[in-house]
This record gives C-alpha cells, structure tokens and sequence, in this order.
C-alpha cells in the first residue's frame, strides 16, 4: 500500500553526508550489512529515532524468548496491519534467508491468510490485533496467545516489537523508499 512520501525535501543520508551519530549509525549498517538501507538512510535524518529503532529492534531480537521465525512473523504482522510495503519486503526477505520462517507461513502472512501452524498463527492474530486494536486484547485474544504457549512476558516484548515497527513503518510512510535490492524480489506484489 505505498503511498507518496509527504517528507519531501530531505534526501537519503550515506556515511558521508552523515554527521555525527548518523554517520557513526550508517557506517555501522553499512559494515554489518554491506549495504546502508534506504529506511536507515532516511531515518537518520533524526538519530535518535534510528537510534530507538535499533536498540529496540535488538533487544526484541536478543531477550523476547521468541524464535527467530516467530520474530519475522510479529514484524511482518505488524508491518503487514500498518501497511508497510517496505518492511512487508524486508521481513520476508529475512524471514526466508535468515530466520528459517517456513514457506507455507511465510506465504499465508503475505496473503493475508490464515497461518498454517496453530502457535505462529495466534502470534500473528495478536500482533494483529493489537496494532489494530491500538494496543488492546480481548480476554480471548488474550487466551488464545496464552493457550498457543506464549507468556505474559512474551507479551511485553510483542508490545515493543511494536513500537520498533512503528517507528519503521511511519517513517517509511514519511519517506516512501525505494526497495533495496536484496528485498526487491519480495516486493508485495510478488510472489514467494
């Protein structure tokens, strides 16, 4: 669902434009990575936004006691709820080549079906839902993460996956960004 950036004048920041943090940010990305993406590039306008992200996204990757493939499918909810085209492609590039996500979920959460694979899919209809639902969960949404064998604790660092994604998927919203190349082939119109 992209959409026209309304941050117009501002153009994508490398390692070299950068100053400061920022700089010091993207030459970390661009090291880790080998490439800086478009969505850093453009966040690091303000730093402490990249910042947050970062050290969010971290943190939810190092302590959630989630496996890597049910963090792709919290992130791809998200992103897919908030209508982020760009993380929709990023996640389920990393979902496919890195987190071990299976195909037949990867492709029911790009389609906007149900999840074959009871734990993953009550992950997916609770981030869903609370994005959605602005932060709140009926009891039974509730029950149903809780009886699929997650935690309250769990629960938390959905909440901050969250607002990782928030942070990314508003400022892709701000920014409209061009796909990387590495996420291009899983771009949400194609197929996976």
């Amino acid at each position: 669902m992209s959409a026209s950036s309304f941050i117009k004048s501002l153009s994508p920041l490398t390692p070299a434009t950068a100053k400061g943090t920022a700089a010091s940010q993207l030459a970390d990305a661009q090291s880790k990575m080998g490439f800086v993406p478009a969505m850093y590039a453009n966040m690091a306008h303000a730093p402490a936004v990249l910042s947050t992200y970062l050290h969010g996204y971290g943190l939810f990757r190092s302590e959630s006691g989630f496996s890597p493939a049910e963090q792709e499918v919290v992130f791809l909810a998200a992103s897919i709820a908030n209508g982020c085209d760009y993380c929709v492609a990023a996640h389920s590039m990393v979902a496919e080549k890195m987190s071990g996500v299976p195909a037949p979920v990867l492709q029911a959460l790009r389609d906007g079906a149900t999840v074959p694979d009871r734990r993953m899919e009550a992950l997916r209809a609770t981030a869903t839902a609370l994005v959605l639902q602005r932060g709140h969960l009926s009891p039974a949404q509730a029950d149903a993460f809780y009886d699929a064998g997650f935690t309250e604790h769990q629960l938390l660092y959905v909440v901050l996956a969250l607002a990782v994604k928030t942070l990314s998927n508003y400022s892709n919203h701000a920014f409209d960004p061009q796909l990387d190349a590495p996420f291009a082939p899983y771009a949400v119109s194609a197929k996976v």
